[in-house]
């Protein structure tokens, strides 16, 4: 099998785990796992991240395995779409302000 049939495949319960071990160098049930294991689980994080998962990152791997980046403009309307589709009109995001400190 090759890593892009092991990425198609993959849940995302077993995504999070080999995320956790190259990120930690230990399984979830803290068992270390060596550079090799290591390795390998990156690498295929890597491949489920940019198969998969949608990232609001300025730099990303994209799916053809080159890093992609987001010029500021192209993050800035980004974040005000998200923003547009919140529609939330109450003031919630606010900053908490104490005038009688």
């Amino acid at each position: 099998m090759d890593i892009i049939q092991l990425v198609e495949n993959l849940s995302p319960d077993m995504y999070e785990r080999l995320k956790h071990a190259a990120e930690t160098g230990k399984w979830p049930e803290g068992i270390p796992v060596d550079q090799p294991q290591r390795d390998s689980a990156l690498q295929i994080v890597m491949a489920y991240q940019a198969k998969n998962l949608q990232s609001d990152q300025n730099m990303t791997v994209g799916s053809d395995g080159n890093i992609v980046t987001k010029t500021k403009s192209e993050l800035k309307a980004q974040f005000s779409q998200a923003k547009a589709q919140d529609n939330t009109t109450d003031n919630n995001d606010d900053i908490a302000r104490f005038s009688n400190l």
